[in-house]
Order: C-alpha cells, then structure tokens, then sequence
C-alpha cells in the first residue's frame, strides 16, 4: 500500500475508508480497534528511543509489525492477512520468562515509574490492555481470531516484565504499593 495523498477530506464528516473501499463511522469497534493498535504502536516507538539495547529493540519492532499486520488485516475485512500465530504467543511467553526469571519476585504491586524506559513501558502496558478491551467488544459482534486476543494479552505481560527488567538492570529500586 503507497500513501500518495495526506489530506483527502474524505473523512470530514466522521467516515473512514476501509481496504476493501466501504466506508463506515469512525467510531465504530472496528475503527477504535485500529486506532487502538496505531496507539499502541506509537508507545512502542515511544519506548524504543528510550532503550539502548539493540536485541530488545529489534524483538520491539517485531511487535510493531505484528500489530500493523493485525490493524490491516481488520482495515481489509473478509481478507485474510498473516497475523500472528500460536508460534508468536509461545515466543513472547518465552520471553517473559527469560526476563522474570532475572528479577526478584513481586510482594505488591508496583508503582509506574522508576526511569524513562519503565515509565513508558508501563505506558504501553495501559495502552496494550485497553486495546484488549476493544478487540474484545469487536470480538462479541465480529469473531476475531483467538490467537489475536491471546496475543494481545501477552503483550500487556511483555511490557510489564520488560519494565521491572530495565528498572532492575538499570539499579533503580521499585516502588511498590504501600497500603494500610
């Protein structure tokens, strides 16, 4: 797909093309998924300046791709795209071991924050579960594939884990809930 043309005013009155030329509201499910996972995406980038670990930035794009594989597969309906697969999700869970087996282990919960890379990982976790929500309310009207709601969900893991991971690394000490 070539974008040729930024301003279009074909939107101007609260429409947005899909792939396959229909035009719907721009608040229907199918659209606040997509502008969820272009968020998420946006963290992610986000997050990447902020880290300077070539292999954890490389493993990031990864899952950048992946959600614009799963956006243009909902902006192209009845279109099967290459999503992901029960073989990503057993990769992040891979990883979210490899990384919480290096980490002491939680008593509370923790407080956002720590340093800039955690800070806006957590950003992305927030960001990652209220897409989830989305996918979820279109799930209920137009099934999606499982494994999009399963990876979506281990996203949310991947990006706390990775945060206490940076926090730790880095020396930071982790706040965690102080309750009465």
């Amino acid at each position: 797909m070539r974008i040729s043309k930024i301003v279009t005013r074909m939107g101007d009155k609260g429409e947005t093309g899909l792939g396959d030329g229909s035009r719907i509201s721009k608040d229907e499910p199918r659209i606040e998924c997509i502008g969820a996972l272009d968020e998420l995406n946006s963290f992610i980038g986000f997050i990447k300046v902020a880290i300077s670990d070539a292999g954890i930035i490389t493993f990031l794009e990864k899952i950048q791709n992946d959600l614009f594989n799963i956006g243009g597969s909902l902006s192209i309906p009845g279109t099967e795209i290459k999503t992901v697969d029960d073989e990503y999700i057993a990769e992040l869970e891979k990883q979210v071991d490899t990384w919480n087996n290096e980490l002491p282990p939680l008593k509370e919960f923790v407080l956002p924050g720590g340093n800039e890379a955690s800070a806006r990982l957590h950003l992305a976790r927030t960001s990652t579960r209220n897409t989830e929500r989305k996918l979820v309310t279109l799930h209920k009207n137009e099934p999606l594939p499982d494994t999009w709601l399963q990876y979506i969900n281990r996203l949310s893991d991947v990006f706390f884990v990775l945060a206490r991971k940076l926090q730790y690394d880095s020396g930071v000490d982790e706040k965690q809930w102080q309750h009465d």
